[in-house]
């Protein structure tokens, strides 16, 4: 059995003896070479699959550090808004470590897999009537009465917990990729992951942010954000490291997320390939070493993949008429 990430990487996050562990097994997710994508974008792709985490995102390696010091601070309840990720991530290490989670949602904007997921695991889930914007101002409102603990990247735990994936890079790869392309919705990732790099001395590598061109009504809904909560840092963090955010139309994203599954197998929600659309748009040097982060894990947003691929086709239970049918 893996240790707990927190344990794995003790000396360089912000807990001391003292502090009780909430883990449900988070990082050390799979890093893919995507042969495929390669040849076709003319550099050296991997693929670092967070959906592998245990609710199914990278928010999982943030929770951890962020319920954990919820916990040892004496909370009893925690509080975020979120389009999905963050929902289902808190209210699964909520539950592990017993206290309450408040789940701010905006209403008729949060994927189903993700719902289902903050609903079963326990959390109050309320829906607000307005944007994630709204929903993200009113938790950090209850959180400042002191009957909550936040725990949206605001909190600066979550951050800590999210650079170790820049720490594992760094492990499996023997140094920085060249680029670093992942998607920005509220760029709490992005900025954790070039505190991570740095804090390694290993190098910043170029960061590639896609993000969806029209923001508040995006199909991508994990970053259907319109007012990024961690702009300023992001635009600091490409301008270190000479990348770029790049702004994608939602058929950028979308023939991604179709280019990850029927190429390489690997199955996300469409948020996740902004990174991959970001690279596709091009200006990497040949031969690049390239990580592309996938976020999150197909199943986060069924109703998404039912309705934009084949459905299936009924035949009878006969030879014939199935081979005649798979043509």
């Amino acid at each position: 059995m893996r240790a707990p990430l927190i344990e794995r990487y003790r000396d360089r996050l912000p807990v001391g003896p003292g502090t009780p562990i909430v883990s449900l097994g988070e990082g050390d997710t799979p890093l893919l070479r995507a042969e495929r994508l390669s040849e076709r974008l003319g550099v050296e792709l991997w693929l670092k699959f967070e959906g592998a985490n245990p609710t199914g995102s990278f928010k999982d390696r943030g929770m951890t550090v962020a319920i954990s010091k919820a916990l040892e601070e004496g909370a009893r309840a925690v509080v975020c808004a979120s389009t999905g990720n963050t929902a289902a991530s808190a209210a699964a290490y909520a539950a592990r470590a017993g206290l309450q989670a408040v789940v701010l949602q905006p209403a008729g904007a949060v994927a189903l897999g993700k719902l289902s997921q903050a609903l079963a695991l326990g959390a109050r889930l309320l829906a607000v009537r307005g944007s994630f914007d709204q929903a993200l101002a009113a938790a950090r409102e209850l959180a400042d009465r002191g009957t909550h603990a936040l725990v949206n990247s605001l909190n600066p735990y979550r951050l800590q917990g999210q650079k170790t994936a820049a720490f594992e890079l760094v492990e499996e790869l023997g140094r920085a990729p060249d680029v670093l392309a992942l998607p920005y919705g509220g760029g709490g990732n992005t900025r954790a992951y070039a505190l991570g790099f740095e804090e390694q001395g290993a190098g910043l590598p170029a960061i590639l942010a896609g993000e969806a061109a029209e923001r508040p009504s995006t199909a991508a809904s994990a970053i259907r954000i319109a007012e990024p909560a961690h702009s300023a840092e992001v635009e600091r963090a490409l301008e270190r490291s000479g990348g770029r955010a790049v702004q994608l139309t939602d058929e950028a994203i979308l023939d991604a997320w179709r280019l990850l599954a029927r190429e390489e197998g690997l199955f996300c929600e469409p948020a996740s390939a902004a990174g991959l659309a970001a690279l596709a748009a091009g200006g990497v040097d040949p031969g690049a070493l390239v990580v592309c982060v996938v976020t999150g894990h197909g199943l986060k947003d069924p109703e998404t993949a039912s309705r934009l691929s084949t459905p299936p086709v009924e035949v009878d239970p006969d030879a014939d008429a199935i081979a005649a049918a798979a043509r």
